[in-house]
């Protein structure tokens, strides 16, 4: 195993795509689209990769929270990705700061119920995934996936 040199020179920022997407399906569907396109421009995956499903089903699911519990009328959602040494962090920021997701119980309340599962998938595919405010005015719920 070769060990890599170590220099002084300061590492640049990770590599970064951001975009604010409508709070709406369609702003959700985008969002999924988009991630898959820029992991596969960053690694050179196929769009059917193992990896690319997973970041695409996480997308989805922070996305469609964000436009589910953190939409407020005329205000969009911002999707970022940011490439780190280890893994992909998918960021979704809101405009509900006061509206923290839940931590994920065993499921939905109900077995016939018809949402309740995005955060326990996010949670089962995502190598970790947490919640940040920064301000009075947004939230960001985030997800990184190797």
């Amino acid at each position: 195993m070769k060990q890599q040199e170590s220099t002084n020179e300061p590492l640049g920022p990770a590599p970064e795509f951001s975009l604010r997407l409508s709070s709406t399906p369609r702003g959700a569907r985008l969002a999924r689209t988009l991630a898959v396109q820029q992991l596969t421009e960053w690694y050179g995956s196929p769009y059917d990769s193992e990896t690319a499903r997973t970041v695409a089903l996480v997308t989805a699911e922070l996305a469609a929270n964000a436009i589910t519990h953190g939409r407020l009328p005329g205000r969009d959602f911002r999707l970022t990705l940011l490439l780190l040494p280890h893994a992909v962090r998918i960021e979704v920021t809101d405009t509900r700061p006061e509206r923290l997701p839940p931590i994920p119980a065993a499921g939905p309340e109900s077995a016939d119920a018809a949402s309740g599962r995005g955060l326990l998938l996010v949670e089962a595919y995502a190598d970790r995934w947490g919640c940040t405010v920064r301000d009075a005015f947004t939230k960001t719920v985030w997800a990184e996936v190797r």
